[in-house]
């Protein structure tokens, strides 16, 4: 009986070790990554962002777990996807990239801290209160759309100086961004006298179509928005550009490395890094409210001298010697 009873004490000791060794495992804080590309694209952002985690002492599976959400230029995913994230309430939603996601993030909790990057002026969005003391749940990096919209179409016309007809391709599914950008870039357009015809496209067969129009409608020159969804489609709209002979200016030095004509922007990488540093320093019990706006000062301007000698432009030595990265 007692021998029994031993062994019965045994089995019931083992069943209850393992949920008692479970509960000794610390649960570690959920960082919610989201980005507007695709995980292949974006790769080199994630990298940014985790080195950036790093720098603040935090390792992906040692003491942060980062979940990555990928929506490939689907932003109606948006709500849904906040929505879960705020209902598990997870430590920070880091939302880089493009402005649709800090307001879907905005908008779905006033609690959870919230990262952001975004070319447009986060006091006005309603994101923060000011760049100085956000005030609220949510800072982050600001890059400077205006200035660097004028730039980018600026060099355009340098590179193409007899270009007149410029289209632009825009994603209406990225409504805040794509209104404000086309601002300045009309406004830029008209100070240099350049005539601006808008193409939409939020899927890769709307990509197509809109060059399909070019047979047509024949553009000296080709200015793509910066998008999330349009960077992951690099590849496809470097190659369409270089079929159709058309100078092409981008957001992103990645477009360039496709084959792209050139790209004047922000350092996209250093901005997702400096979120991956603030996602650390509120890990460790920083407040958004009391974490400045960090307003961006790494621009780059890169060459794809192949595709300049392809298109028959003499790039001229001025901008070679301005820009940071040439691609022979």
């Amino acid at each position: 009986m007692r021998r029994r009873a031993f062994i019965a004490g045994l089995g019931a000791a083992a069943a209850a070790y393992p949920p008692a060794l479970r509960a000794q495992q610390p649960v570690l804080p959920v960082v919610g990554f989201v980005n507007g590309g695709s995980a292949e694209a974006s790769a080199a952002t994630a990298v940014a962002f985790r080195s950036g985690l790093g720098e603040s002492g935090f390792v992906e599976g040692q003491n942060v777990t980062v979940e990555y959400h990928w929506l490939d230029g689907q932003y109606d995913r948006l709500p849904a996807l906040m929505a879960d994230l705020v209902r598990r309430r997870v430590a920070v939603i880091a939302a880089p990239g493009t402005t649709v996601l800090a307001l879907a993030a905005k908008a779905a909790t006033t609690t959870i801290p919230i990262l952001f990057g975004i070319g447009q002026d986060p006091v006005r969005l309603g994101l923060v209160a000011s760049l100085a003391r956000p005030g609220g749940n949510a800072t982050g990096i600001n890059f400077f759309n205006s200035e660097v919209v004028a730039k980018r179409l600026g060099l355009l016309h340098e590179l193409a100086p007899k270009a007149v007809r410029v289209a632009a391709l825009v994603n209406p599914a990225n409504a805040t961004s794509a209104e404000s950008i086309l601002r300045d870039v009309q406004e830029a357009a008209r100070i240099i006298g350049l005539q601006i015809q808008i193409l939409n496209a939020s899927t890769s067969r709307e990509i197509d179509a809109a060059f399909a129009t070019f047979v047509s409608e024949r553009p000296d020159a080709l200015f793509i928005f910066p998008d999330a969804f349009f960077t992951s489609r690099r590849v496809q709209i470097a190659a369409s550009a270089a079929r159709d002979r058309i100078p092409a200016a981008h957001s992103d030095r990645n477009y360039v490395a496709a084959g792209g004509l050139m790209s004047y922007g922000t350092d996209i990488a250093d901005s997702f890094h400096q979120v991956g540093v603030y996602a650390g320093n509120i890990l460790k019990g920083a407040k958004p409210a009391e974490l400045p706006v960090v307003q961006s000062t790494k621009f780059e301007f890169a060459i794809n001298l192949q595709t300049a000698r392809a298109l028959g432009i003499d790039v001229p030595p001025t901008l070679l010697a301005l820009a940071d990265e040439v691609i022979e």
